[in-house]
Formats: structure tokens, sequence, C-alpha cells
């Protein structure tokens, strides 16, 4: 009997980390496209029409949701980021190398999937951080508390955690993309019903 749509344990393992990181991603977005359509502040009526208005929850429930399940996301991606440490490293040693001698190694779709992981790195990196630093300080309640002024205004700090969440959200669709075919291939192997083919012996002709 031969199992020929087994998954590996590793493969298996990769599918599940992928998948908690797209469910987590996909939260984060869409919350933190919330906060870009209803943006904070103001009064109904006034210089914010849409203040203190409920889409499925409050405000509160919306960032509740974004600052939780955005830390979720950073720890799976940290994670995931150790499964794939031994490519990161010999795929920095090797463009390093192509790049001290000037000749450039592997295919264009090789290089595209570096440029976009090296995006989608920075971007994370950098929406990590804005998004801690976003947290951990708070706001200024409409000018009533002072910007503490850590580096950049809370401003500054909030426009850099919005366009890297958007270049996050770009890269990350475009790796998405790159690896479709293993997205789909591994799914349909984890969830579509095994095929079993059981050998039967051949009897033995009879002198």
């Amino acid at each position: 009997m031969t199992n020929r749509n087994k998954v590996s344990k590793r493969t298996r393992n990769n599918w599940l980390l992928d998948a908690g990181l797209f469910l987590t991603s996909l939260i984060a977005i869409v919350s933190g496209i919330y906060f870009l359509v209803f943006p904070d502040g103001g009064y109904k009526g006034g210089r914010n029409p849409f203040f203190g208005i409920q889409i499925i929850f409050f405000r509160e429930g919306w960032e509740w949701i974004h600052t939780w399940i955005s830390l979720g996301m950073v720890i799976i991606a940290l994670i995931h980021l150790l499964f794939h440490w031994k490519w990161v490293v010999n795929t920095t040693k090797r463009v390093a190398r192509s790049i001290v001698s000037g000749k450039p190694g592997g295919n264009k779709g090789s290089w595209l999937n570096l440029t976009v992981d090296g995006l989608l790195g920075l971007a994370f990196l950098v929406c990590s951080v804005t998004g801690v630093y976003l947290f951990l300080v708070p706001g200024t309640k409409g000018g009533l508390i002072p910007d503490p002024m850590i580096l950049f205004s809370r401003t500054m700090w909030e426009i850099l955690h919005t366009w890297s969440g958007i270049l996050f959200i770009s890269a990350g669709v475009s790796h998405f993309l790159i690896h479709w075919g293993w997205v789909t291939k591994v799914t349909k192997k984890i969830f579509i019903k095994q095929e079993v083919v059981t050998l039967h012996p051949v009897p033995s002709e009879t002198l």
C-alpha cells in the first residue's frame, strides 16, 4: 500500500505557519484600513463626521483587534523567519558574493523572489517597530498631552507606520502570488482525501 499525496512534517508545519500568518495579516490589514477610512478625533457633524461611528465594533474594539492580532502576526512571522533562517543566510551570502564579483548569479525568478522578500522584511520591520511605538507611547489627545518627540513627532511615526504597512501589504501579496503554486499544491494534499493504492501480490504460476 502506497500513499501518493503524503505531506512531510516540515512541509505541514510550514503550511500551518503560512496559514496563520495569512489570517493574522488579513485581519491586521482590514483593521488598519478601518483606521485610514475612519480617523480618530473631532466630533460628529464637525471636523470628523465619522466620529463615534460603529462598523461591526466600536473604535475601541477595532483597536483591540488590530493591536493583539498584529502582535500575534509578529510572533508567527518571527517563527516563520527562524524556519527559513538557513535560506536567508545562504541567499544573503550568495548575493554578497555576486555583488563583490560583479557577476550576479541565479535566474530572474530567484532575484525577483529575493527582491520581494527583502522589501517584505524591511516593511515588516518598520511597521512592527512603529506599531510598538504607537502602542507604548500615549497619544497627545488633541494637544492636551505633550508629544515626547522620540526621534520624530507622533505624526511622523503614524506616517511611517501607515506607508510601511502599505508596502508590507503590496510585498506580501506579491510574495503570495510568487508561491501560489506551492500553496495550492500543498493545500490540496492536506485537505483532499489522499489516494491510497493497494498492491495485490501476483499469484505464482503452478508448474
